[in-house]
């Protein structure tokens, strides 16, 4: 059995499928993981949503923005904008069983040493916190309120983790920090509008605070931990952590789309336009 992890696929399923294909990935014996993401913006956000539920016995997901913003729309609390892509799957004949499945899927996933997570960790939590605080919001979205938390969970406040927050301003900042987390503050602040390509440190943000990559924070209380994740296509996989990997390689943006093996590290990638296969994949060490 071999474990492979894909980053942001959003509606891109022929790369995938050639991904797939290049490493012989058998559906009867090995997993496919997935950082989220898994629909919007693509071609084939329909199709990439089926042909995960129909993996789904040997598949690992967890939940990106994009995906929550699909359940959004699905239970009418918010309405699509003009560059989403999910009318298809808004009106194909199983939407019904393809949303359910999707809604039961974690935001956060720990096996074999490794962490699967759409955008990052906060650096003020540790992973048993991460994993706790990520429980809550399932919650909310497999209860009987979630549609309340799905029209709640947009907005880039509180920008703070306080342990002491409540209600949905509780939940919609660990939602931020786990799906939608690149930058922040030495003390953990969301910067949720920086989203350049150069994670450097000392960056100084439109407020004029000083942000850096959530990966790179000196103090990350998840440093030794292996962190997978996506969400910031811009960076190209490049964090210079080998305990941060970087799965979003931006696909859809005529990109790549990267599959990263668990047990080398070996990371495959097809190079894409317009959301579709254009040559062989290459293979690289990550």
């Amino acid at each position: 059995m071999s474990i492979y992890v894909v980053g942001d696929i959003q509606g891109c399923l022929q790369p995938l499928t050639c991904l797939l294909e290049n490493v012989h990935f058998n559906p009867d014996k090995d997993v496919l993981w997935s950082v989220g993401d898994i629909v919007n913006r693509g071609p084939e956000s329909l199709e990439s949503l089926r042909f995960l539920y129909q993996l789904r016995d040997n598949l690992v997901m967890v939940l990106g923005n994009h995906d929550l913003h699909l359940l959004a729309i699905a239970a009418g609390v918010r309405r699509p904008s003009r560059s989403d892509t999910f009318d298809e799957i808004l009106n194909a004949p199983d939407r019904q069983e393809l949303l359910e499945w999707l809604v039961q899927q974690p935001l956060i996933h720990h096996q074999h040493n490794h962490t699967l997570v759409h955008a990052g960790i906060p650096p003020q939590w540790t992973l048993t916190q991460a994993i706790g605080y990520a429980g809550e919001v399932e919650a909310a979205l497999r209860g009987a309120h979630s549609a309340e938390f799905l029209g709640a969970m947009y907005g880039n406040e509180p920008a703070l983790w306080a342990e002491d927050l409540s209600g949905m301003t509780r939940l919609r900042v660990i939602t931020n920090y786990l799906t939608r987390m690149r930058y922040c503050t030495s003390a953990g602040r969301l910067d949720l509008q920086s989203k350049g390509s150069n994670p450097a440190f000392d960056t100084v943000n439109s407020d004029n605070q000083k942000v850096d990559a959530w990966f790179n924070h000196p103090e990350r209380k998840t440093a030794t931990d292996r962190i997978l994740f996506g969400h910031w296509a811009s960076i190209a996989g490049q964090t210079n952590n080998p305990n941060a990997i970087g799965l979003d390689t931006g696909c859809v943006w005529n990109g790549t789309m990267s599959l990263y093996h668990l047990e080398s590290g070996e990371v495959t990638c097809c190079a894409c336009q317009d959301g579709m296969c254009q040559d062989q994949p290459v293979t690289a060490e990550s």
